[in-house]
């Protein structure tokens, strides 16, 4: 079963083509629910008034090509490792969730329009992606859920206590962990069950965008990015300067060195 198609196997009883057109509605809520999370919040707003203070207040001009090189930096070390997070446990969960996303998603995309139905047999190694990207995810997202949350780990809630800030990872790891399920049992009559409820899972993690952190994914690298160029143009964002080095901060920006 981890090697066959379940959207090819599922194309026998529902028409590939409402397959396809629910993943294009699906991405159209990703799209439109994100811009709208940008101006509700006014992110876009914000980092680009935040951007045009820091470079006002820097002591020295970034270029273009050094802006550039940044953002390789930003893009290694933020997005492709997640460098920011300081727990050991933490980053693995994070990194074996996202990666598990990415990998969910492409396979999806590719099973879904590239092999629609079993007149077009499809590759072993893109079934065998989509299983392996969903258990990743649940992986990392049950083992952030259980064990790694600041509210259970440090301030003693519940593990089963939910906020509205909760909404993406339980969507996200519902959603995943349905759709393996509903795999494994697509031979039985009980799948269908799952298949509804991997179809409500997934339609509630896509579509509840403005009220998650779904967008997070793409204000964090915008953000990270900002804080390099800031430090590179020498305001630091109004931040002190480093106890160490005062001698480099503390003149640029006219404050005293010798304290």
């Amino acid at each position: 079963m981890l090697a066959s198609n379940p959207f090819a196997e599922l194309s026998t009883s529902l028409p590939s083509i409402v397959t396809q057109i629910y993943v294009v509605v699906m991405f159209i809520l990703v799209v439109a629910g994100t811009l709208f999370d940008v101006m509700h919040k006014k992110s876009a707003k914000y980092f680009f008034e935040d951007w045009q203070k820091s470079k006002s207040k820097g002591t020295r001009q970034v270029g273009n090509g050094e802006v550039a090189a940044l953002a390789v930096q930003t893009l290694a070390s933020e997005v492709l490792t997640s460098s920011e997070f300081c727990s050991a446990r933490r980053r693995i969960a994070h990194l074996l969730t996202m990666y598990g996303f990415v990998i969910y998603l492409v396979a999806t995309a590719i099973m879904v329009f590239g092999y629609p139905t079993p007149a077009h047999p499809t590759p072993v190694i893109w079934a065998l992606l989509w299983h392996l990207g969903a258990l990743m995810v649940c992986i990392g997202g049950y083992w952030f859920w259980f064990f790694i949350r600041v509210d259970v780990t440090a301030e003693g809630y519940s593990p089963f206590r939910i906020v509205q800030a909760d909404l993406f990872i339980l969507s996200l790891v519902a959603s995943t962990t349905l759709a393996l399920l509903w795999s494994l049992s697509q031979s039985f009559a009980i799948g269908w069950l799952f298949f509804g409820l991997y179809v409500l899972a997934t339609t509630v993690l896509f579509g509840s965008i403005p009220w998650s952190k779904f967008a997070h994914m793409f204000f964090k690298p915008s953000a990270a990015l900002q804080k390099r160029v800031a430090e590179a143009a020498g305001s630091r964002s109004n931040l002190p300067a480093p106890v160490d080095k005062p001698e480099t901060f503390g003149s640029a920006r006219g404050l005293p060195t010798n304290y």
